[in-house]
Formats: structure tokens, sequence, C-alpha cells
């Protein structure tokens, strides 16, 4: 069984090690067709210095507190 990776924005990167990522899916309304943009906020744990406006890839992990169930495993794009 494979993990899923996910690719988000870094919203905030103000704590040490962790960052706040905006995850945006697209969805097809089931009675209306109209597409319909989903968003979450997930927190990560963040070892490699993601800045904030940054894409990242992230993959689920054991928890790391009562938040943060993901980590960053690599920075695609660079942020501010």
């Amino acid at each position: 069984m494979t993990k899923k990776n996910i690719i988000g924005k870094v919203v905030s990167a103000k704590t040490p090690n962790m960052v706040v990522v905006l995850i945006e899916r697209r969805k097809r309304h089931p009675l209306y067709k109209k597409i319909i943009r989903q968003k979450t906020n997930v927190y990560a744990h963040d070892e490699l210095g993601a800045k904030e406006g940054s894409m990242v890839r992230l993959s689920p992990t054991r928890p790391r507190s009562k938040l943060k169930h993901f980590r960053v495993t690599e920075v695609m794009g660079e942020g501010k």
C-alpha cells in the first residue's frame, strides 16, 4: 500500500518546525454539475525550512502532535 502524497501551498510558517498548508481540491457538484473548489488547512512538520507562498509536497506520518499528521518531504517552489 502506497502513501498518498499531497501538494499544497504554505499559508503560514511562523512557528518553528511547523507550517500550515492550504490544500485545494476540485469537485463537480452532483446535481448542478458546476466545479466547486474545496479548501482545507493542514498542519505539517517542516524540517526543510519552507517559506510562506511556496509549494510543498506532504506525506502522511505518525501523529507528531495533536494537529500535525503530515510532514514536508519536498519544497517544490520558493515563496516570498
